[in-house]
């Protein structure tokens, strides 16, 4: 499994408590999901994410 399947597994399995509490966590869900995959990917160097995060520039 990729790192970004993986971080999209986690960010969903995160809001799993929350699931049954209404629509608003069904949206959390999918920001969360989007976040791990969007990090999952980034560590497989799939996307660049640099550009958008403040610090150092390599």
């Amino acid at each position: 499994m990729s790192s970004s399947t993986t971080g999209l597994i986690a960010g969903l399995l995160l809001v799993l408590i929350g699931a049954t509490a209404g629509f608003g966590w069904l949206l959390l869900g999918v920001l969360l999901g989007a976040i791990g995959y969007l990090i999952g990917a980034h560590l497989e160097g799939r996307v660049d994410l640099t550009s958008l995060l403040p610090g150092r520039r390599g």
